[in-house]
């Protein structure tokens, strides 16, 4: 079997109100998902997420956020062959909405909460957004 690690980020804006966005990509395919591709060799977990959000959005600076990182692993079939997938997510706060994407997507949303969990197509997406919304929730009430 073969595998495959990719590495990406829940990319979020405070804006003045203090109402939290989140940004969604929607692939070729169809789905919506976050910034995530596969780790380049030579590249640690974090360095490969910078990119990513650089190359799929045109995002140039983003925080990430100390204490949150979550891993998902899932199968898929490519060319006939399962592959063992392992994603790493981190969380990431840009004072910026404005994105350029890559040709690998076809749109994108800067959703609320609410939105972005009833937009996102796969449950483990979900399931990060959940955690990352919790995360945010925790560290800004400290």
């Amino acid at each position: 079997m073969m595998k495959e690690s990719s590495a990406g980020a829940i990319i979020f804006s405070i804006n003045s109100s203090s109402d939290i966005s989140f940004l969604l990509l929607q692939h070729n395919a169809g789905h919506w998902d976050f910034a995530k591709g596969n780790i380049e060799y030579g590249e640690n977990e974090s360095q490969a997420a910078r990119r990513e959000i650089r190359e799929e959005t045109g995002i140039e600076s983003v925080h990430f956020l100390e204490g949150f990182k979550v891993r998902v692993e899932y199968y898929y079939k490519r060319e006939g062959n399962s592959v063992h997938k392992e994603v790493v997510f981190f969380l990431a706060r840009s004072d910026s909405q404005r994105v350029i994407l890559s040709n690998e997507h076809i749109g994108y949303s800067w959703c609320d909460f609410d939105k972005s969990l009833a937009k996102l197509t796969y449950r483990s997406a979900r399931d990060v957004l959940e955690q990352a919304r919790s995360f945010i929730m925790r560290t800004r009430l400290k």
